[in-house]
């Protein structure tokens, strides 16, 4: 199930075909057929034969001509949007969001729900494919122009076949054939990562798209982080890749975590941590939202209490800076919201602690994407899988 393939890889492994002059127009740049001769390297007759196929799929379309130096001038030739439509699903704890998009990625149409993840597979996932139905309709398209399903949910998932593995606030879903319920309605590709990594391919798609070494780190209930390194997202051997949460941090020594262990950043500085400890001291706090208000009310505890949180964050990210060496960290998540004084909180510890080099072009911005990031996340995960060579080359065979 790989969905996410990278520019670099795609340099690394280039696949022979029609991919191969596909990949070139990938990026929606308008080129001749001379132009992509001389960057393949190709005979011209090999790469007529070539753009011929792709635009008998309608992968590709001529969008006018060049500047002629004499006689007719030559056609130009750039990807068609058009040609498929990919679906992004972030289905979060208690809401639900699912657009379908273009080839670029641009949204033609969305519908949010509030929805709990607790009310088992079958009724979210129904839910589910009865949006997409809606939305293929609102865009007056048909399941037929459907090239790939992305999906984003809040817990573990073994990206190879789609399952959630024991996922903590998933109650009904330990190992249940996501893809296989979809594809029972839509007979594409399915591609199931958790909500951390498609907020990563998300942010960096809307922000960052030429950041080939980044993080995001989502501060909500729990902490996570999806890590794209070399331009490749990076799941694990089991997919629990940026697992953050459960590290041990200095100030944790006797604090105990719903994980089973004691001292883990999340039951420190966690959403559910953090309005524990201000309603001990009297605060009126009892939930992450509650903490966000109190911040941005100006009430200093609870401003204390963020920068902290930001400060045992970045204990943990120091290390990350050292092993992983990211050029952007992104804060995302519900607890972004409290705004500057988290950040300021993480810069504190990630610029003292990380080495200089590590640290000497380090940006640790906000996110940008915020609430959006999962499906567009999501998105990029279905267009990655339908644009990927192999596919390509399926698509120009057949």
């Amino acid at each position: 199930m790989k969905s996410d393939v990278a520019p670099q890889r795609l340099a690394a492994q280039p696949a022979a075909g029609a991919s191969e002059v596909f990949q070139l127009l990938r990026d929606g740049q308008p080129r001749t057929r001379a132009e992509l001769a001389q960057l393949t390297g190709l005979a011209r007759s090999t790469v007529t034969a070539r753009v011929d196929a792709l635009m008998r799929v309608g992968l590709i379309a001529p969008v006018g001509g060049a500047t002629s130096t004499g006689g007719r001038p030559p056609s130009l030739f750039a990807l068609n949007p058009a040609a498929r439509l990919v679906v992004g699903a972030d289905l979060g704890a208690t809401h639900a969001l699912v657009v379908v998009a273009d080839l670029s990625g641009a949204v033609l149409a969305e519908e949010r729900a509030e929805l709990s993840i607790a009310s088992g597979p079958d009724s979210v996932l129904g839910w589910l494919c009865d949006a997409v139905a809606r939305l293929l309709q609102e865009a007056g398209r048909s399941a037929a122009d459907l090239g790939a399903i992305g999906i984003g949910l809040p817990g573990p998932v073994e990206h190879d076949t789609g399952r959630p593995i024991n996922p903590p606030i998933m109650p009904g879903w330990d190992r249940v054939d996501v893809p296989g319920l979809v594809q029972q309605h839509f007979k594409v590709p399915v591609l199931v990562d958790n909500d951390v990594n498609i907020m990563a391919l998300g942010e960096q798609a809307m922000a960052w798209p030429e950041t080939a070494d980044l993080m995001l780190i989502k501060v909500a209930t729990g902490i996570g982080a999806g890590i794209i390194s070399s331009g490749q997202l990076q799941r694990g051997a089991q997919g629990t890749a940026g697992d953050l949460g459960h590290v041990r941090v200095p100030r944790g020594d006797g604090v105990a975590c719903r994980c089973g262990n004691t001292g883990c950043l999340e039951a420190l500085a966690g959403g559910p941590a953090l309005a524990a400890a201000l309603s001990a001291d009297g605060k009126k706090a009892n939930s992450s939202q509650d903490v966000i208000d109190l911040v941005r009310s100006g009430d200093l505890q609870a401003i204390q209490a963020v920068r902290q949180a930001g400060r045992d964050i970045g204990d943990v990210l120091a290390t990350c800076v050292n092993l992983v060496n990211p050029s952007v960290i992104v804060v995302g998540g519900r607890l972004a919201q409290a705004g500057e004084h988290l950040l300021a909180g993480i810069r504190e510890v990630v610029y003292r602690r990380s080495l200089p080099l590590a640290t000497e072009h380090l940006r640790i911005a906000p996110s940008v994407a915020g609430q959006r990031a999962g499906v567009l996340g999501a998105v990029s995960l279905a267009i990655g899988h339908v644009l990927s060579p192999e596919a390509i080359e399926a698509a120009a065979s057949a």
